[in-house]
């Protein structure tokens, strides 16, 4: 079935019930190298997800989820050529790497295709700007989350910023936002600096923050592993003792395992499981499924990738990539495990909660799940 001409859900739901079909799922993810210990997990809830619902008769209780993986190994060139393997395999819709560079590197072929592509947690709200039509976010954007974590330190009195960004990815110069927002509400920055992905001696650099005076109520970054760790321990030991503002790739054990370096530490991220939420069903589901509990909200991230294209399945009423595509793009109010999600309205940056954490005796401590101002929300930075 590549094409059915219903219009409401209804129609689409009896037609999917009448004929048997199946949906190929590509995943050209990273489960090796640098980015695995964001897409491993998020695989992990996929798969969970596509369980789930083949168990019940697959997508409208007809449609089974067929995956197709490849590991793309986070490299670049990797991802392109897998995604060209999956589109000529048939795939209708793909999955592409937790970053928005080699997401971006496989638009042409999905968007030549015509194949919708969501990746699985890359935050760069350029990635459907560049990425064209076809290319979907599936986390909320760095713009958000900036604007969420910077009005929250505004608001707590901190009014001087000191931003460390690195223009090596789209992700890690968050930081910019970061500061835009410090600006828009009155704050200033009194300094920024740069950084290379994989750098392995950040003490000049935290020598300097350290000695400014007066010192900046906050220094934020969106540096991750193994960055974020090298970082916050030298800026601790060069005697910074101010607020610390990370981003949602530190939302990982290795933040909560480093100690006193990083307690206090507050993160935006994608989802946090309060009593009776979504997200806390969800991680009962994954102890159930592995005999483990899930240690990253990517686990649920995953899952709520899996429930989208669901939602845009029915809404189509087929399994065409084109059909999918298009009726992705109106989604509203898609309930998932992290939170509801919507599309339609926007560029293919999904609206949806962001959480603040804070790093309490090495655990997540909520600090709220704020909405933020739309007019404070920067525009997307061309890199």
């Amino acid at each position: 079935m590549k094409r059915l001409l219903f219009t409401t859900t209804a129609l689409s739901l009896a037609a999917m019930t009448a004929q048997a079909d199946e949906l190929k799922l590509g995943l050209a993810t990273a489960q090796t190298g640098g980015l695995a210990s964001y897409d491993a997990p998020v695989v992990e809830g996929i798969r969970i997800a596509v369980d789930e619902i083949n168990a019940a008769g697959g997508i409208g209780g007809n449609v089974m989820i067929e995956l197709i993986e490849k590991d793309v190994r986070s490299d670049t060139a990797q991802t392109v050529i897998a995604a060209q393997e999956l589109v000529d395999g048939g795939a209708e819709a793909i999955v592409l790497p937790c970053d928005a560079d080699p997401s971006i590197a496989a638009a042409s072929i999905v968007g030549a295709a015509e194949v919708p592509a969501i990746s699985t947690c890359a935050s760069s709200p350029t990635l459907p700007l560049i990425g064209g039509d076809y290319v979907f976010a599936n986390f909320p954007g760095d713009n958000v989350q900036a604007t969420v974590s910077a009005s929250w330190a505004f608001d707590q009195g901190m009014k001087s910023a000191f931003i460390l960004y690195s223009p090596d990815s789209q992700y890690t110069t968050m930081p910019l936002y970061f500061a835009d927002v410090m600006k828009a509400l009155g704050g200033g920055v009194l300094g920024e600096a740069t950084y290379n992905i994989g750098q392995p001696d950040f003490s000049a650099v935290a020598t300097r923050i350290a000695a400014l005076s007066p010192a900046p109520d906050v220094v934020m970054t969106s540096a991750y592993e193994p960055d974020f760790p090298t970082f916050i321990k030298a800026l601790r030991a060069a005697g910074y003792k101010g607020q610390v503002i990370g981003s949602d790739g530190i939302d990982s054990l290795t933040t909560f395992g480093l100690g006193d370096v990083a307690e206090g530490v507050v993160f935006t991220t994608a989802g946090h499981a309060t009593a009776g939420s979504p997200l806390e069903a969800f991680n009962t589901l994954f102890e159930e499924k592995t005999g483990a509990a899930s240690e990253t909200v990517f686990n649920a991230v995953g899952y709520d990738l899996v429930k989208v294209l669901e939602a845009a399945v029915l809404a189509a009423g087929s399994t065409d990539a084109k059909a999918i595509r298009d009726a992705l793009a109106e989604l509203e109010n898609v309930q998932g495990a992290t939170s509801t999600i919507t599309y339609k309205g926007t560029t293919g940056m999904p609206v949806r909660q962001v959480s603040l954490i804070r790093v309490a005796g090495g655990e997540r401590e909520l600090v709220g799940q704020p909405s933020p101002k739309a007019d404070l929300i920067p525009a997307p930075r061309m890199q």
